[in-house]
């Protein structure tokens, strides 16, 4: 298999041939904010990210600074859409899963959002993950229900949201040096952001929309979120 560097935009093409385009997101509006706001939360302001398996949009928060984003994908035309990268790399991880064209223990966080279901060979890929962060850096793993059914692993395809839990953080313990893998199903927000975009702003309207039957409803009504979280070698308090 060939490859070449691009001098023009500074990302390496693995010569495959890749998927259509597709500038779609795949799950829903609540799923993504929960998603911004669990990077918002575990990414240190300023570090450095890698959005693996990435495409046109990241979901990290607007607002916060970080000194590189480097992006990962299939598609180059969907990566050369995304404004958050800095640079970016193509290449099919279930044909060459490890190498990549990053320096070991670089990185803050690594993040993978809707697509850790397609990896199959996902123990050297999380090797990889764990070679180029830095110590007490954070990979972010998030995924829902919704999958290109044919893609996904068989492991994957019928398996319940726990189960699926549960093979990530396998994933993570097949690399000695990560810490505990930590399961979340909702992602809390500061009460100040809790606040904000909620009509009224009233105690009584506040409380029972953020009561926990006002919370299951909004659960049962979108994509079920799933993260697993783990960090190289310690957790970094930000």
């Amino acid at each position: 298999m060939s490859s070449r560097w691009c001098p023009s935009l500074l990302f390496y093409i693995s010569c495959t041939a890749p998927d259509m385009p597709r500038f779609v997101k795949h799950v829903d509006v609540d799923f993504l904010d929960q998603v911004t706001e669990l990077y918002r939360q575990r990414i240190p302001e300023g570090g450095a990210v890698l959005d693996l398996c990435g495409s046109w949009v990241s979901h990290l928060p607007a607002e916060v600074y970080y000194s590189k984003v480097v992006g990962h994908g299939m598609n180059a035309a969907e990566l050369a859409r995304n404004p958050r990268l800095e640079a970016f790399f193509v290449r099919d991880l279930n044909r060459e899963p490890d190498g990549w064209p990053l320096v070991d223990q670089s990185l803050d966080a690594v993040l993978c959002c809707v697509s850790v279901q397609y990896l199959q060979q996902p123990e050297r890929v999380f090797a990889e993950i764990y070679r180029v962060l830095k110590p007490g850096g954070v990979c972010i793993v998030t995924f829902s229900n919704r999958m290109f059914y044919t893609k996904a692993i068989a492991a994957w395809r019928d398996a319940s949201g726990f189960a699926r839990c549960q093979l990530v953080r396998q994933y993570f313990q097949a690399v000695s040096g990560f810490t505990a893998p930590e399961v979340l199903t909702a992602v809390p927000r500061p009460a100040d952001q809790q606040q904000q975009g909620r009509a009224g702003g009233g105690g009584f309207l506040k409380g029972l929309l953020n009561s926990p039957l006002a919370r299951l409803f909004r659960r049962s009504s979108s994509d079920p979120f799933y993260a697993v979280v783990a960090y190289r070698n310690f957790r970094r308090e930000l």
